[in-house]
């Protein structure tokens, strides 16, 4: 797959987290502008998961029965006026309305990405380029919350929506001039009076459900962490709007350091070896993170370092836990990946709910749930395993 294709994958697999890490130092000022507080305004955030949760599915079998491009250019331009819906938001509860569908628009470019590096690669090839991907879109939370503060003290948070407009507008017109169908002609298209049954059999099989549940929960560990963050960064513990992408840049980038380190060893190892161990590194920084949070220390590092950790092993189980779900699905892998998408930000939507549930004040919350999702996403992982190395067997003795 060439370095464009690449980019622009990126690109569109970056609709996600760019439309959430950008408008996080946002927070406090939106609540202000709308005479609420920041546990309401992470309504918006919920709204948001729930919308790529729900959307994908609709995406999937589109993409299965008409191709990649006119679903995807479609969900683009319905990304670029949801977010200049936003940016003129008279009321909390419209700017929720609009962030859902923002999310509807946004997830065509996560489910097609992921179908279209399907198309083109086999297993080993797909974890590699998710781990590219990741580079490429890995730099949105490490821009997106500094460049957010920084307009966020300057013109306001409505230019965050605005700047998303504008580079939705821009991927829209990458799509349309230099990403061309990647579903093979000779592919039968699958209909859309199916996709029940499509959706039916990614349910039943429990190994491609497995692995989509290890990413899924690791994914609402960190979006845990995304809902969390901005409390305990600015309010618990001080750090200036402005200052805050920093320490959310450092994060971001031990995912991106990690991810290219997954890549090379992939060389050597499959992804499923790989998944099998980053899923443990997960665990123990999340415990450690429990554990250094219910000390309530008042120094801000003692949490950054579990944190750091946990989130760079993600650059190791995101794209292993892709690649092994959507290894061999074929002419439904618009289907699976969609499901795949459904299931991750479904788990991830209630996570950051719970962040602001369990809200006292404290990092526990946040903690708690990044803990919790530790030792979940273990306990799956293994059993997936389990699972796979049955088939395997069984296989082999057909």
């Amino acid at each position: 797959m060439n370095f464009r294709t690449i980019l622009i994958l990126g690109a569109l697999s970056a609709f996600g987290p760019l439309a959430i890490d950008f408008y996080l130092p946002a927070f406090p000022a939106m609540a202000l502008a709308f005479a609420t507080d920041e546990q309401h305004v992470q309504l918006t955030l919920a709204a948001y998961f729930l919308g790529l949760s729900i959307g994908q599915l609709a995406y999937g079998p589109v993409a299965d029965r008409f191709g990649r491009r006119i679903p995807l250019l479609t969900g683009v331009g319905l990304f670029t006026v949801a977010s200049l819906a936003c940016a003129y938001a008279p009321n909390l509860e419209w700017l929720i309305g609009a962030r859902f569908v923002q999310a509807l628009g946004g997830c065509a470019g996560m489910v097609i990405s992921r179908a279209v590096v399907s198309d083109k690669c086999d297993a080993v090839g797909a974890a590699k380029v998710f781990s590219q991907l990741i580079l490429v879109m890995g730099l949105a939370p490490i821009l997106a919350p500094m460049l957010g503060g920084l307009l966020v003290n300057t013109t306001g948070w409505q230019s965050i929506f605005l700047a998303l407009s504008g580079f939705s507008a821009l991927a829209g017109l990458a799509v349309a001039f230099g990403l061309p169908e990647s579903l093979p002609a000779h592919v039968p298209r699958q209909p859309l009076s199916g996709a029940l049954r499509q959706y039916g059999r990614l349910l039943a099989d429990p190994v491609f459900l497995g692995h989509a549940m290890t990413g899924g929960i690791a994914i609402a560990g960190m979006f845990a962490y995304i809902a969390g963050s901005p409390f305990v960064f600015i309010k618990l513990y001080g750090v200036p709007a402005e200052h805050f992408g920093w320490l959310f840049g450092i994060n971001a980038a031990g995912l991106i350091l990690v991810s290219q380190i997954n890549a090379r060893l992939l060389a050597k190892r499959g992804p499923a070896f790989l998944l099998a161990r980053a899923v443990w590194i997960y665990l123990a920084a999340g415990l450690t993170l429990f554990a250094v949070s219910s000390l309530q220390t008042e120094k801000l590092w003692p949490l950054l370092i579990p944190l750091f950790v946990c989130i760079a092993s993600l650059g190791c189980i995101l794209p292993n836990a892709s690649a092994c779900a959507m290894s061999g699905q074929g002419a439904r892998a618009g289907s699976a990946s969609a499901m795949l998408g459904c299931l991750q930000f479904s788990v991830a939507a209630g996570a950051a709910a719970l962040v602001g549930v369990l809200h006292d004040g404290s990092a526990m919350p946040m903690a708690m749930v990044i803990s919790l999702c530790g030792v979940l996403v273990v306990s799956v992982a293994m059993l997936t395993q389990r699972l796979q190395n049955t088939r395997v067997l069984q296989k082999a003795q057909a």
